[in-house]
């Protein structure tokens, strides 16, 4: 027994007993029908058969999973960044959040495309509840974050998944995913927790702070989606948190979510991979010796990388100018884009809230007045 065994994906020789129990599952059934809708059933059956680790399975099925996804719910999927890392070394990519599925996919689909080894990628146990779920997950080298644990058992995790982290990165020279927060970001205003930098911190061991952090070669990586599919889907918690009411979710309501961020329309997609920490932690640890604010400069780093490298899309422009009563932007859209955008907000929010209609433009708009921040200060 490992000590990992409660959080780690399968190991390699667990793949195809895991792969071939879930085999004949109808949710599996759907998402091959999906994947492959020209395959008979049993012709992917045999090909499961011969599937025998998890880099096989992320390539032959999750891989063409994803493309189908994009070629379905999109119109393209681009990115940058990524020629300037080392094929060769592992990396800690820790991105904005905006799809609970997709943003981890669209990650490892790029690595695949360019030949990089795929990461291992944090998601929640609370997304994973049913065997299915849990199974499909493992096979897709997603490790779990616990949630929902005492102060204590929520310390303990912590240390726990800080040294798997840690040795994915150092001992097994495998990139990592994580986003900058718990949970998507519901309002567009994309800013790393530092609870997350404090957990990766707990296996430090004698070495500095600094030295940690340039150790994990941490990657700011920015995800763009022109249009977030599951928009309205977080108004009722963002009036909720304006409220200060607590937000109770309703039954299958994460896994609900998960379907409509995957199937739903999200126009063009992009990626981009920022400059590796490194310098910059220099900088930082010749500035601040109380470790709280190093975190919190350290964080603040990875914001302005997100921020700075987001991709505006005509839609971010539009909620603006709609949000502001303003045409500052109105070269970088056109009136057909403006069209189909009140369109979606006229079907999608009641004209008659005028609350829940701010919240609608300013998660839109919010990506475009923190770059608008972001030059004021530099």
């Amino acid at each position: 027994m490992s000590k990992f065994d409660a959080i780690r994906p399968f190991y390699d020789h667990e793949v195809n007993e895991a792969l071939q129990g879930i085999a004949k599952h109808p949710m599996m059934k759907t998402m091959m029908q999906f994947t492959f809708p020209n395959r008979e059933e049993k012709d992917w059956q045999e090909q499961f058969e011969n599937i025998n680790t998890i880099s096989e399975f992320q390539s032959q099925i999750i891989a063409e999973t994803v493309r189908r996804i994009l070629e379905r719910s999109s119109e393209g999927l681009t990115y940058s960044g990524f020629d300037a890392l080392d094929k060769t070394k592992s990396y800690l990519f820790i991105s904005n959040h905006r799809d609970i599925i997709l943003d981890t996919s669209l990650l490892n689909l790029v690595l695949l495309n360019q030949d990089f080894v795929m990461t291992s990628s944090a998601i929640g146990d609370n997304l994973v509840k049913k065997d299915f779920l849990h199974v499909l997950a493992k096979l897709n080298r997603n490790f779990l974050v616990q949630r929902a644990l005492s102060i204590r058992e929520q310390l303990n995790s912590s240390q726990v998944l800080s040294e798997y982290i840690y040795k994915l990165l150092q001992k097994e020279n495998r990139s990592v995913w994580m986003a900058q927060r718990e949970g998507r970001t519901k309002d567009g205003n994309d800013v790393t927790q530092q609870g997350i930098l404090k957990m990766l911190a707990m296996a430090t061991n004698n070495t500095s702070l600094t030295d940690f952090f340039k150790n994990l070669r941490i990657v700011p990586l920015s995800i763009s989606y022109e249009y977030d599919p599951t928009d309205v889907l977080k108004m009722p918690q963002l009036m909720a948190q304006s409220r200060n009411e607590l937000y109770i979710k309703e039954k299958n309501e994460d896994f609900n979510t998960m379907l409509s961020g995957v199937l739903g329309q999200k126009k063009r997609i992009h990626l981009h991979a920022g400059q590796v920490l490194d310098e910059k932690l220099d900088f930082l640890d010749s500035k601040f010796e109380n470790k709280n604010k190093l975190l919190q400069a350290i964080a603040q780093v990875i914001d302005h990388s997100i921020i700075k490298n987001y991709k505006l899309w005509p839609t971010n422009y539009i909620a603006y100018d709609l949000l502001h009563k303003t045409d500052k932007f109105s070269d970088r859209y056109t009136i057909q884009e403006k069209q189909l955008f009140a369109r979606r907000l006229e079907m999608r929010i009641n004209n008659c809230d005028q609350n829940l209609k701010q919240s609608f433009l300013a998660m839109y708009a919010n990506p475009v007045v923190n770059q608008m921040k972001l030059e004021s200060v530099f």
